[in-house]
């Protein structure tokens, strides 16, 4: 029996009472229970469950309410329990199956309300001539969408089962559900499941004008900003605060390296306003990292040291609290609000205007192939020059450059072939790994011997400071590693083959070697 054909959508206008009235006119039904409720539906913001194949619903009645996990594609129960309310984080579910699911596919976004759905539950037993149950089907009957049939097969009872089916298939042209009551929904809002990725996703076509393929990608990442910019002020989760600053970072990139696409004595203003952007976020996302690290920060201490490090995440969220609020007064202000709407007005007005420059003629790909082959000489250029004598600060310069690389290559990337833009923006990640991973140990060192300090003037005992001079200690040596892998990566970005690659791709013409 195929899993995929117990769950079915019943046509429209059947109503829940004409469906039990034909029903009743062939076997032997059993109303077990009908029960009004509401079915909320939750997911995190960038659709992870859905993207999992899950369907994470919450169903309130008078008696009860549970937490289910639906699969998407069979409309399967993949585990269920009772709650009294819907956790926002994960974290705060009960440990058990539904937890291990939610962990691996929302890991620390938030869950939240999609639509709410009130229905009417009917559960059905159907029974033989001697009155024995042999089949179970659940209705659920919604007010405003197609209802919905579930067959529950019994075990050593498939005859029945098959044909339920028989008759939901072949005599009342019942059809295996391709969609859910979630998709029903959403569609009836105008809204699409996956509608937002985190993912720089913009398809360009290689002949576009270069200034106009810029300004798309500026509408682009306007559109991230503002998608995440509730999110951010609400303070739903963290991660809504990381995409909008990498969407903030990527425009940053552009300005600064898209420059005479556009005329740059107008876009001067704005370069100046995003960097304002990211400085007045930075606080408050570094103390969202710390706050994320946390746990990671007690698992590093010996067990009986844990509990010594609490006042450490006392300091951490009094200080987020504040950041927290400083950035919702900054992201309310009339300056943000007016320069965002400008910004927004100088893209539409210049796609309408088509403003020409002399690297606007240029087609995208040219610009392209041009920025990304100069961006890639200066990162090999700097990560030659390192050595184990040079300062931190070389690497850190090294890190912003594979940054601005990896931001032209994602810009650009469906500009190429797929296959060989993803194994180059790989070996990209690959550096930048462990570049960053250096830069955020010494950041990270830094910053926990100034909360050390902190500390101590806050009266914290001396088991606390010991804990933490044992997390600086940690950073310390763990900074030494990063920095010791650095020339066998840099080494492996550089290899004869990925240089081919990034010529074949990249390279002016005359400048391929045969």
């Amino acid at each position: 029996m195929s899993a995929g054909s117990l769950y079915f959508k019943c046509p429209d206008n059947l109503t829940a009472k004409k469906f039990l009235k034909k029903l009743a006119k062939i076997v032997t039904l059993e109303i077990v229970a009908q029960e009004y409720m509401c079915k909320t539906f939750y997911d995190s913001f960038d659709s992870l469950l859905y993207t999992h194949n899950m369907i994470c619903e919450f169903n309130h009645s008078q008696k009860q309410s549970n937490m289910c996990l639906i699969d998407r594609k069979l409309g399967h129960m993949i585990a269920t329990e009772m709650v009294e309310d819907m956790p926002r984080f994960v974290g705060q579910c009960a440990e058990g199956r539904i937890k291990k699911l939610l962990v691996s596919s929302l890991a620390m976004r938030a869950i939240i309300p999609l639509c709410h759905l009130p229905l009417t539950v009917y559960r059905l037993n159907i029974l033989n001539k001697d009155q024995k149950i042999v089949l179970r089907l659940q209705l659920d009957a919604y007010d405003d969408l197609n209802h919905y049939v579930r067959v529950l097969p019994l075990k050593g009872y498939d005859k029945a089962a098959e044909k339920m089916l028989s008759v939901l298939q072949a005599q009342w042209h019942f059809k295996p559900a391709k969609s859910t009551a979630l998709d029903d929904a959403l569609k009836s809002m105008n809204q699409a499941p996956q509608s937002y990725s985190s993912k720089f996703q913009l398809k360009l076509t290689p002949d576009t004008p270069a200034n106009e393929a810029c300004l798309h990608i500026y509408l682009y990442l306007l559109k991230v900003i503002n998608k995440n910019e509730s999110g951010v002020i609400e303070d739903i989760d963290t991660e809504f605060l990381h995409d909008f600053r990498v969407a903030v970072r990527r425009t940053r990139a552009g300005l600064n390296q898209l420059k005479n696409v556009l005329p740059d004595n107008e876009l001067a203003q704005y370069a100046e306003f995003f960097a304002w952007l990211g400085q007045i976020t930075s606080t408050t996302r570094d103390l969202d990292v710390y706050l994320l690290s946390y746990q990671d920060y007690k698992l590093i201490l010996p067990a009986e040291m844990q509990a010594d490090l609490e006042p450490f995440y006392t300091l951490l969220k009094q200080k987020q609290i504040i950041a927290q609020d400083s950035l919702v007064e900054h992201l309310t202000s009339d300056y943000y609000q007016d320069s965002l709407a400008n910004w927004q007005k100088y893209l539409n007005s210049s796609v309408r205007k088509a403003i020409k420059t002399d690297m606007g003629g240029l087609t995208v790909k040219e610009l392209a192939d041009k920025r990304i082959w100069k961006m890639l000489k200066r990162v090999l250029s700097e990560g030659a020059a390192i050595n184990h004598d040079s300062p931190a600060e070389a690497l850190h310069d090294l890190r912003k450059t594979a940054k601005k690389l990896r931001y032209l290559m994602e810009f650009f990337a469906s500009l190429y072939t797929p296959s060989d833009i993803k194994l180059l923006i790989k070996s990209l990640k690959q550096l930048q790994k462990v570049l960053g991973d250096f830069q955020d140990y010494e950041i990270q060192e830094i910053s926990l011997k100034q909360f050390k300090k902190e500390l101590k003037d806050n009266q914290a005992t001396e088991n606390t400071l010991l804990a933490m001079e044992k997390l600086v200690t940690h950073l310390e040596h763990q900074r030494g590693l990063a920095r010791e892998k650095f020339a066998d990566r840099f080494n492996l970005f550089q290899k004869i083959e990925h240089q081919a690659q990034f010529q074949l791709l990249f390279a002016p013409a005359q400048k391929v070697k045969s």
